[in-house]
């Protein structure tokens, strides 16, 4: 029977679905899988399910010679921690669990938008502090987010589903930087840079994958191109944005505020980023429900079911 590596803590129906098309052995385990772990999974496994943070980088891959793993079924829509070129050439095929996320990380990007807009996590601790002394016209005055101009970075599934929130339920005006111009059921502008759509928002939302080339898209150039009164929302990738040119920016209030899931070195979150208070800072909360992570487990186990049925796997990367 196919034997299978599920490498981290998933879901109890993701588990049970995979039990019963394969051997698996699980991992029940919120930690990721360490260099001699991931050595095992390419060795001793058919395949492998695994998420963020199991690094499968091309060195890895070296290491472990001609593997018996033959995909790697990714468990989310990001997989910049696994070198897809290195595998590819070590024979495996990777696949991912796109669409399942899209909807719960846009909500989150509201989340985040409304957050730092309206100063909630700030509020928030302040009651908690016990040093609040009661409503006055001008507390802690924020950016009303309605009717507001949104930026996009990154005008793909999630960017789509952000940008139609915003416009929709918040009526604010859309613009969009990305490779390609996009048809859209929403008025939207495209501009030619992430530098021109950063000085052109009020709330600036990076949703670009990582790869590459997108690694610090969002430099101390673009964070310069936001207006004072500007904040920015990053439920992307955390390398995406240059997080020693977001600190001092932030520190240096060259723009209201921001909103962030993601970090640079998670779960490494620098001090300097933690004791500002015009950042708000979430867990990478993106797609936390129990039915959204089940749907994920649901996909990244159809992948694996339909290549070991000889069928194209429905999500390749």
């Amino acid at each position: 029977m196919t034997r299978i590596l599920i490498g981290r803590n998933l879901p109890a129906r993701v588990v049970e679905a995979a039990r019963g098309l394969f051997d698996v052995t699980y991992r029940d385990r919120p930690e990721p899988l360490d260099r001699e772990e991931m050595l095992v999974a390419l060795r001793d496994y058919d395949g492998a399910l695994v998420t963020l943070g199991d690094a499968f980088g091309g060195d890895v891959f070296a290491e472990a010679g001609a593997p018996r793993a033959r995909i790697l079924a990714n468990f989310g829509v990001g997989y910049n921690h696994i070198d897809v070129a290195a595998a590819r050439a070590a024979g495996l095929v990777v696949t991912n669990t796109p669409g399942a996320v899209t909807d719960a990380t846009a909500d989150l990007a509201m989340t985040l938008m409304l957050m730092t807009c309206r100063r909630a996590g700030e509020g928030e601790r302040l009651v908690r502090s016990g040093r609040w002394q009661g409503w006055h016209p001008v507390q802690m005055l924020g950016l009303h987010l309605s009717g507001k101009r949104v930026g996009i970075l990154g005008m793909g599934r999630i960017g789509q589903a952000i940008a139609r929130r915003c416009h929709f339920g918040f009526g604010m005006s859309v613009a969009y930087a990305s490779r390609t111009e996009k048809t859209l059921d929403f008025p939207a502008e495209r501009l030619a840079s992430p530098e021109a759509l950063a000085a052109a928002a009020d709330v600036l939302v990076v949703a670009v994958p990582a790869s590459p080339e997108t690694y610090h898209m969002v430099d101390a150039g673009v964070l310069a191109s936001l207006r004072p009164h500007a904040h920015l929302v990053n439920i992307a990738r955390g390398d995406i944005v240059d997080e020693a040119a977001l600190i001092a920016a932030l520190q240096s209030h060259a723009f209201a505020g921001a909103g962030l899931d993601v970090y640079e070195h998670e779960p490494l979150v620098p001090e300097a980023l933690r004791a500002l208070d015009n950042v708000t800072l979430l867990p990478h909360l993106g797609t936390a429900a129990l039915e959204v992570r089940e749907d994920m487990g649901r996909m990244a186990v159809e992948n694996l079911r339909a290549f070991f049925a000889g069928e194209a796997v429905p999500n390749p990367v």
